[in-house]
């Protein structure tokens, strides 16, 4: 008679061995229909993201001859220093409204060349606490609170799940030196309902930028979350909205043969020749005053008549200069904690120039 060998009880494969061995922690994040709901887009706010989003959308394509200024400090540290700010730029912004398109530039995200502080939404005590869900609470609250101004705001993309948050309060959009060259990015522009400019390289290489609003333009299939926080596949129509940023690379960017160059490679590849131009960066050699001289020189462009110059970059705080983040120190009011701005006060002659640019751009054609 056979005996029956039992067969071995069932186990679990242990895979901690190959899997997460780097995570310290997984936490839950609040999901953007959630925030939405608590946080929710009135009608007016919605209105000014709509109007601002075509009103730059025709000066891209040639039908409004007015600059487009995305202006403000280089990153958004606390909410009321940001407010007070906006309120100013609101004053020169309606002041200019004929002449200039202007943008509070409100960036919550910080590209780092190695480590520091990665900006509001990732860590909003500047403690390394790294409270995101609180982050996403505040960036969307203040984003609300600027709308309610009747000022537009515009940010950097750099997290692949942050627009989910926030990009229905965003009127322009912009694709860092850093992210410029990453297929996912590209692919998140594709999708975006904004307008959107790619920075040239951190070498200074346009091309990149060039091949970026490309790929942009075309529709894409990619791997995202849904506003109810879901895993899904994005299937995208392309944005015929982006455009090249110059911002200097190994040197300065800003000058009309830059800007001949830039336009050359954008026609060759069968591209509207249009550049915007960040004052700030490589092209004032990391020198926050160097900017209104930046400033100046693509004024005097703009004045001559160049039309391909369809707008600018300022980093601009409520006081000039930068300051690190120390703990147990305090934090000097309205000066930033990335990198270095010119203050509000230096900032108005600058939108005024530009102003007065536009005005002799125009009087040149009529």
């Amino acid at each position: 008679m056979k005996t029956h060998t039992p067969a071995a009880p069932l186990s679990t494969h242990d895979t901690t061995r190959i899997d997460d061995l780097r995570i310290g922690a997984v936490r839950p994040l609040i999901t953007p229909a959630l925030l939405q709901e608590w946080q929710p887009a009135p009608v007016a706010a919605q209105a000014l993201v709509e109007r601002s989003r075509a009103d730059i959308s025709r000066v891209l394509h040639g039908l409004d001859d007015r600059l487009v200024v995305v202006v403000g400090p280089c990153s958004i540290h606390d909410h009321g220093q940001a407010m007070e700010y906006a309120r100013l730029l609101q004053g020169r912004a309606d002041a200019l409204a004929a002449d200039l398109l202007v943008v509070m530039r409100v960036y919550f995200e910080k590209p780092r060349t190695t480590v520091g502080w990665k900006g509001y939404i990732n860590d909003p005590h500047l403690d390394g606490s790294f409270a995101i869900n609180e982050g996403l609470e505040l960036a969307r609250a203040l984003l609300l609170d600027v709308l309610a101004l009747g000022l537009p705001v515009g940010t950097e993309f750099l997290d692949l799940l942050s627009p989910q948050f926030i990009s229905d309060l965003v009127s322009w959009g912009a694709i860092g030196a850093r992210t410029t060259e990453s297929q996912s990015h590209r692919q998140l522009a594709s999708g975006l309902s904004c307008p959107v400019g790619f920075k040239n390289g951190t070498d200074g290489g346009v091309k990149v930028a060039c091949d970026a609003i490309q790929a942009a333009r075309a529709e894409h299939a990619f791997m995202g979350m849904t506003k109810m926080g879901q895993a899904a596949i994005f299937e995208t129509r392309g944005n015929d909205d982006c455009h090249v940023i110059l911002r200097g690379g190994a040197q300065p960017n800003y000058s009309a043969a830059d800007v001949d160059a830039a336009c050359a490679l954008l026609k060759k590849s069968g591209l509207r020749e249009q550049v915007m131009v960040d004052v700030s960066h490589a092209n004032s050699s990391k020198q926050h005053q160097r900017q209104i001289e930046v400033a100046a020189d693509v004024a005097a462009q703009v004045a001559a008549g160049d039309r391909r110059i369809m707008g600018l970059m300022i980093e601009s705080h409520l006081s000039e200069g930068r300051q690190d983040i120390t703990p147990g120190q305090p934090l000097k009011h309205g000066v930033s904690v990335t990198d270095a701005c010119i203050s509000f006060e230096q900032t108005a002659p600058v939108l005024d120039g530009l102003a007065a640019a536009v005005r002799a751009r125009r009087a040149r054609l009529y």
